[in-house]
């Protein structure tokens, strides 16, 4: 049985490898986009909160597109096409750079490019994912998508104080070139793979029918998942607003956590429930935004984002395991793209949301909002599982 999980794991390490590539051209400009925006284009935090917000929000959005393109085409193509895409984004980026003295229309550039970098996260991130799938076996499919979400928060993680560094370096036309650039080396690494078999695609319900099924789990993860959004926008601002250094090492925190909560604790939620894990979680993440916001040090402020990522890191898979159980095995695929989806639309109002919030009442208060976000989220999850009960009771009677 060892011998066999090594195996697997060996499989994984190189899609794991070129999705982490992909994601560094996502994670080295995020904690330095809002003083570009800020700092140097002159808009305000609630502009910030819309540039970051755009990139989740053509993620969501082409979500379904993603899919049917890796099931008709492959995922090797669209892998390919999906690292171009944030290649292509990098490079507008670059473009932003050079008409800065425009701020307008750098601002209309820039959000291009998020925009862009969006559909290549879904292209890549989906393709890949199926692509490993296929590789290893559908009974290895928990763990392939269990490192998918390592090297998304490795890459968050790592990519924020070298991004942080390079900025410092050669300001943000350095930070746009290293995101032309890492697409492109895992696009050299996925061109040497076979490509996988492209199935037939079965009848599958409604992508609105399995939302209905799946709201109350999928609702809970956007909640929470507005904590995630409302720290990759707003925790470097907090830093520089309170003289503090440190950002980006209060983002490898956040990063750190998710990856070792998922390391070592990933089985929790088959052994203690979904329901039971995923309401612990929120829990601790909405503790855990809370004390970014009442921080008054650097320290507090990074113990804060490490318990939001010790928090947030089951909530994914504790709420997918209640969420893949409302619906029948044939529909699973279809199901998990709607999950997908709520996680995005969360990222994506996160941004704008806590903006408005921190134009308003501080940036303090955006964190708060972002942990009433989190218990409103606990709070549907224990009003779900209630509901739930007695049509369980009425099943077995």
């Amino acid at each position: 049985m060892m011998t066999q999980q090594r195996q697997v794991t060996f499989q994984l390490i190189p899609f794991t490898a070129a999705s982490f590539l992909g994601f560094l051209a996502i994670g080295i400009p995020l904690p330095v986009l809002s003083f570009y925006v800020q700092d140097r284009l002159g808009f305000s935090p609630f502009m910030v909160g819309i540039i970051i917000g755009l990139q989740s929000l053509a993620t969501l959005l082409t979500r379904r597109y993603a899919g049917r393109l890796c099931d008709t085409a492959g995922p090797k193509r669209t892998t390919m096409f999906g690292f171009a895409c944030a290649s292509a984004a990098g490079a507008l980026y670059l473009a932003s750079v050079a008409c800065a003295d425009h701020r307008e229309f750098a601002l209309a550039v820039l959000a291009a490019g998020r925009l862009v970098l969006g559909l290549g996260e879904s292209l890549f991130i989906t393709a890949l994912a199926s692509w490993s799938i296929a590789r290893v076996g559908t009974q290895h499919a928990g763990r392939a998508m269990a490192w998918s979400g390592i090297s998304m928060y490795s890459a968050v993680a790592l990519g924020a104080p070298v991004g942080l560094a390079i900025e410092h370096l050669g300001g943000f036309v350095w930070v746009a070139a290293c995101a032309v650039l890492t697409p492109c080396i895992g696009a050299l690494l996925a061109a040497r793979w076979a490509d996988a078999a492209v199935a037939t695609a079965a009848a599958s319900a409604s992508f609105v029918r399995v939302l209905q099924k799946i709201w109350a789990p999928g609702l809970s993860l956007a909640l929470a998942s507005s904590g995630v959004g409302t720290i990759s926008a707003f925790l470097s601002l907090r830093y520089r607003i309170d003289h503090w250094a440190g950002a980006g090492l209060a983002l490898t925190g956040f990063g750190f956590a998710y990856i070792v909560m998922r390391l070592l604790f990933g089985g929790l939620p088959d052994r203690l429930g979904g329901f039971r894990t995923g309401a612990i979680s929120l829990f601790v993440e909405a503790a855990g935004l809370f004390l970014i916001a009442q921080a008054s040090t650097p320290a507090f402020a990074l113990a804060g984002a490490t318990l939001t990522g010790v928090g947030y890191s089951l909530v994914f898979p504790s709420l997918g395991v209640e969420a893949l159980r409302r619906v029948p095995g044939e529909n699973r695929g279809i199901a998990l793209s709607a999950y997908l989806a709520c996680f995005d639309l969360g990222v994506a109002m996160a941004g704008p949301s806590a903006g408005v919030v921190a134009h308003r009442y501080g940036m303090s208060a955006a964190f708060i909002a972002a942990s009433i976000a989190a218990l409103l989220g606990l709070s549907l999850v224990c009003s779900d599982r209630l509901l739930l009960r007695p049509r369980t009771m009425e099943t077995i009677c």
